[in-house]
């Protein structure tokens, strides 16, 4: 199913600039600022407080990994990279940071609001991939204990399905989920590490 995808309202939002001062600078903040963005510029560091903004624009041609508070493909908000340069290892460098959109330099009067939309809705996509794949990784590792589970507990003598309801009585009981109760069960079934050192 497509997502439908949601025009943010960009009035009083906030834009951080990472470039030398430049004329490109000066074109994209009065870009920013005619749709209503507040807009700070910085150079050579980009300051912690830059992650409260809404939007970050960086120059590819002269950014580097230590002027960033954060490791490469983990920035914490939507980025749009500036490219004035198409030599290889700075577009392998781009492509490493992982921008949600970019804007081909020099920057003329138009380009930046389509810009500011694609970057918020491939951040968004995003993180709401990510969180995603977490959940249905943290689904897995549960399934899986829940599997072992009721391995130790038909290993008793039990049927799969007998231990299959045995685990959940005693997740009734315990007045814990299910998947707890699989976790205490596999805890207490598991030896310490230690034991396994003292043989023969």
């Amino acid at each position: 199913m497509r997502r439908r995808l949601r025009i943010p309202d960009l009035g009083g939002a906030r834009a951080a600039i990472l470039h030398r001062p430049h004329a490109t600078v000066t074109a994209l903040v009065r870009q920013l600022q005619a749709i209503g963005l507040e807009v700070d510029c910085h150079w050579p560091d980009l300051p912690v407080s830059a992650r409260g903004a809404d939007y970050l624009f960086i120059d590819v041609d002269t950014a580097y990994d230590e002027q960033f508070p954060w490791p490469p493909g983990e920035a914490p908000l939507p980025t749009i990279a500036l490219i004035g340069s198409e030599a290889p290892g700075r577009i392998e460098w781009l492509m490493t940071f992982g921008a949600d959109a970019q804007i081909l330099k020099p920057v003329g009067d138009g380009g930046v609001y389509s810009a500011l939309l694609i970057a918020r809705a491939t951040f968004d996509a995003r993180r709401e991939l990510s969180g995603e794949i977490d959940a249905l990784r943290r689904r897995l590792g549960q399934r899986q204990t829940v599997v072992r589970a009721v391995a130790t507990l038909a290993a008793r003598g039990k049927t799969e399905d007998q231990a299959y309801e045995q685990l959940r009585a005693m997740a009734m009981a315990w007045r814990v989920s299910f998947e707890e109760a699989a976790d205490r069960i596999v805890a207490a079934s598991t030896p310490p590490k230690d034991e396994g050192s003292t043989h023969g």
